[in-house]
């Protein structure tokens, strides 16, 4: 085994990017490693349905290009996977056999569609949409489609379903939950957002599971649980995502749902952090300071990335991770959705829907939990901070409730001084 490499980050999407920026600001020499499965340049998942609908062209989407990856001094190593992690003589198998030694390893290595256990699923072609080879496969089936089935009406099957109705797809969307998106709006807001789809011709089979999948010639037929059948040219799974936790068997890392880590993205091995969607990091809104949940968000990638990095780097500096806060932004058919904390962490202070609009605030006593807008006006970054921070909007709060977005500001401007 070669000379191990001081920092060894396995990933390259925004946990593992952050935690690299993060190494950067305190440690600019110490030999560095990125190791990710894509042959691409790192790219954000977010940037798939663009990829699907034509919008953005793969060869462009890279987060960073080489000549910062090279001023950064950073060794990336495409197209690779680690299979194997042994934290007794600190090392990683890779699939090409090679190993790898380290003296500092973070595991950002994010998360895999799952596919759901239906009878027939495994033997019909489906597609996926996590990475960038699954969208540009989906932008190429979809050139001579007239139906499609989509699996799920989260945020990934949602976006998908608009892109697939833009280039003319008749489109069905079978979902379990009695409505869409039900992971992050009410039922009066989701119920907003599936009366745009379907204006739009989009069908929704609310509160349906596909019981059995199974080649009709050349088609796709899926029987649902009320025995209802439908037909398709290409079907779609967009029923969630797992954490990649395989390659850890035998490592000893204490896994759960995710890899567990501590509030500065340490995992129970020495030497090993965490970060990302493969993390299950401090939950905000628990009263045990020990639950542990999976926030799989942008933001948080980016924020756990950062303590990861801070922390493996030996930066006095320092800020511990203080817990996932969701915050999702969702724009559809020239509209945008926005979801910021949680709906059941407190009292709803203001509710209101309408003529496409819609806003409900939710607070714990003085401080905001949760806000969550179709069409309403308020900065979501802003918000995301005055829920992490636990600001207290006593002294604001009538003006808070009847203009969030300018009263918020206000807070913010005072509070970044």
């Amino acid at each position: 085994m070669a000379q191990p490499v001081r920092y060894l980050l396995v990933g390259a999407s925004h946990a593992a990017l952050s935690a690299l920026q993060a190494i950067r600001m305190h440690d600019p020499d110490g030999s560095l490693t990125m190791i990710t499965r894509d042959d691409a340049l790192p790219y954000s998942p977010t940037v798939l349905p663009y990829v699907v609908s034509g919008r953005s062209q793969p060869a462009r989407v890279a987060l960073k290009d080489e000549s910062w990856l090279a001023s950064q001094r950073v060794e990336l190593r495409r197209g690779r996977t680690v299979t194997a992690v042994d934290t007794t003589d600190c090392s990683v198998r890779l699939d090409d056999g090679s190993v790898l030694g380290w003296e500092k390893l973070l595991l950002a290595t994010g998360a895999d569609p799952i596919v759901p256990q239906v009878p027939g699923l495994a033997g019909v072609k489906f597609h996926v949409l996590r990475r960038l080879t699954d969208a540009v496969a989906l932008r190429d089936a979809v050139a001579g489609t007239r139906e499609a089935i989509v699996l799920g009406a989260g945020l990934i099957g949602m976006h998908a379903a608009e892109n697939l109705v833009k280039a003319g797809v008749g489109v069905t969307i079978v979902e379990m939950q009695p409505r869409v998106l039900a992971g992050y709006f009410d039922a009066e807001a989701s119920a907003l957002i599936e009366t745009t789809f379907t204006d739009a011709g989009v069908c929704l089979r609310l509160g349906r599971r596909a019981a059995a999948v199974a080649a009709a010639g050349e088609r796709i037929q899926v029987r649902l649980d009320d025995d209802s059948e439908l037909v398709a040219d290409l079907l779609l799974v967009a029923t969630g995502v797992t954490p990649v936790l395989d390659y850890l068997a035998g490592s000893g890392i204490a896994t759960d749902r995710g890899v567990l880590v501590d509030d500065c993205m340490r995992t129970s091995a020495a030497g090993v952090w965490a970060a990302g969607d493969v993390a299950q990091a401090r939950d905000f809104y628990a009263a045990d300071p020990g639950a542990r949940i999976i926030n799989g968000i942008l933001p948080d990638a980016v924020e756990q990335g950062r303590v990861a990095g801070q922390s493996m780097a030996g930066d006095p500096g320092l800020r511990p991770y203080e817990g996932g806060v969701p915050l999702n932004t969702y724009t559809y058919f020239d509209q945008q959705a926005v979801s910021v904390g949680r709906q059941d962490c407190g009292a709803t202070v203001r509710s209101e829907a309408g003529a496409g609009r819609y806003l409900r605030i939710v607070m714990d006593a003085d401080r905001l939990t949760g806000i969550f807008g179709i069409n309403s006006p308020f900065d979501p970054g802003v918000m995301w901070e005055i829920i992490q921070r636990r600001i207290d909007l006593g002294p604001v709060r009538a003006a808070f409730l009847a203009d969030p977005q300018r009263a918020a500001r206000g807070v913010m401007s005072r509070t970044w001084r």
